[in-house]
């Protein structure tokens, strides 16, 4: 069970560092370079930075949820 919940650790981790580095920040981000003529011409980018919003915080409550997990699988083992 250690081994599971590590392995989505690392997966999840992985995952938030590649969904916070696509976020637009003050300076435009890497979301604006992947893509942000083409989505600003449809004008759903809001739609995709809410979308991009949402799958951060699941991966991170996801990551908060494993990291709270191994904790007590450390603690009672």
């Amino acid at each position: 069970m250690i081994l599971a919940l590590s392995l989505v650790m690392v997966a999840v981790s992985l995952l938030l560092i590649v969904l916070i580095l696509l976020h637009r920040g003050k300076g435009g981000g890497l979301s604006s370079m992947l893509g942000g003529s083409f989505y600003s011409s449809l004008s759903g980018s809001s739609v995709v930075e809410r979308n991009l919003d949402r799958l951060t915080i699941i991966a991170g409550v996801v990551w908060a949820i494993s990291i709270v997990g191994l904790g007590l699988l450390y603690k009672n083992s």
